[in-house]
């Protein structure tokens, strides 16, 4: 997020288009603005032409009755979109700078605060809320709880003034016990994914697990140091977390940080068995707070394209057929968590529809590949 929306960073919040779109936005610019550079306009009518392609394919992912996924098709596609490509940064660019404790908005309760709920049988959510017709739009932070015979395995903790009221207070709301948190498996080192993990190992004294690239970058980053947890557990690919009757699977799928997660999910629904994914990230990032994340564009883009891929075809042979959100205004996730008020015995789960997570990852692959193809339009710095 650029500089002057500290309030988006801190909530999922932003000012017209959301942080997982306006990455690129402080990086776009003509030709005049991006120093000495040579572009060929024929190469850029065929640049562009190459990201129709896969803009389509995204766009055809984007909205089925009653799963929408116009609101992530918009987010991702929109820099492939712009009039300009993405310029380069300067080699030693780590992106904007995170604001201090002293520096950033806290929202008010009433733009984050939402019920805690039960899911599934064996899964709750402790998020934040989010809307995205909201202006500015607000999309929110999910935290899942696993719950096992042996204790609980939270996915991401969300931010540090939220975290006592939405875990702690939220889990004793559905009758659980948070004393009985063991681990804490953390997507990314963001820290709308983070910044509540330190309450949570301080005062449960969880294992915290996130992958040693990320662990890496958190201890470069310019983000409050009093929020970071204690450097524990290192997720690596294919690990298995097993507590209790439970095996959360774990994946490296790195492009929107460099060792950002992704998890398979066993979910329990009466007599039925699901298994959800938890996708653990949304746009492909460059660079941010201090650090600069891959060497440019086309590795960033071309990283996160090839997780994406590989995530979908992992989520496919498990047989996954839910898609856990991370941020719940990009699949409507809420609306569908309200509706198990509603539903009556024999109903399906909102929540499973296979269709609904391959769209969802088609959608970030597609978009990805069709700001690919944009970076070709890119001027060469010579500076």
């Amino acid at each position: 997020m650029e500089a002057g929306a500290v309030y988006g960073e801190m909530t999922g919040t932003t000012k017209g288009a959301d942080e997982m779109t306006r990455y690129l936005v402080p990086f776009f610019c003509g030709l005049l603005l991006c120093g000495d550079g040579v572009l060929d306009p024929a190469q850029a009518q065929g640049s562009k032409a190459a990201a129709q392609v896969h803009i389509d394919k995204a766009k055809a992912a984007a909205y089925r009755p009653g799963n929408s996924l116009m609101t992530l098709y918009e987010a991702m596609c929109e820099p492939a979109l712009a009039a300009q490509p993405p310029a380069e940064l300067p080699p030693n660019d780590g992106g904007r700078p995170a604001p201090s404790l002293a520096q950033r908005q806290v929202p008010p309760r009433a733009e984050w605060y939402a019920e805690p709920a039960k899911v599934f049988d064996n899964l709750y959510w402790l998020g934040s809320h989010g809307d995205a017709f909201h202006v500015p739009q607000i999309f929110g932070d999910s935290t899942w709880a696993v719950k096992t015979s042996e204790g609980l395995i939270l996915i991401d903790t969300g931010n540090d003034f939220s975290a006592k009221e939405l875990i702690t207070d939220g889990l004793k709301k559905l009758g659980e016990d948070p004393a009985q948190i063991k681990y804490v498996i953390l997507s990314h080192t963001h820290g709308d994914r983070y910044f509540g993990s330190k309450y949570i190992q301080d005062t449960y004294h969880a294992r915290v697990i996130m992958s040693e690239a990320d662990w890496t970058t958190m201890a470069k980053s310019n983000e409050p140091v009093e929020l970071r947890p204690k450097k524990d557990m290192v997720a690596t690919d294919g690990m298995k977390l097993t507590l209790g009757d439970t095996t959360v699977t774990i994946y490296l799928t790195p492009g929107h940080t460099p060792g950002t997660i992704s998890e398979l999910v066993p979910l329990k629904d009466g007599n039925e068995r699901h298994v959800g994914a938890v996708w653990g990230g949304i746009a492909p990032s460059l660079a941010r707070y201090g650090v600069r994340y891959f060497k440019n564009w086309d590795e960033t883009l071309s990283t996160w394209s090839a997780s994406a891929a590989r995530f979908q075809d992992i989520a496919a042979k498990a047989g996954a057929d839910t898609y856990l959100t991370i941020h719940p205004s990009y699949d409507g996730a809420l609306e569908k968590i309200h509706s198990l008020k509603y539903r009556k015995p024999g109903d399906p789960h909102p929540m499973v529809n296979k269709d609904n997570l391959n769209r969802f990852l088609t959608i970030i692959k597609e978009c990805t590949d069709a700001q690919l193809a944009r970076v070709a339009e890119s001027p060469v710095l010579t500076r």
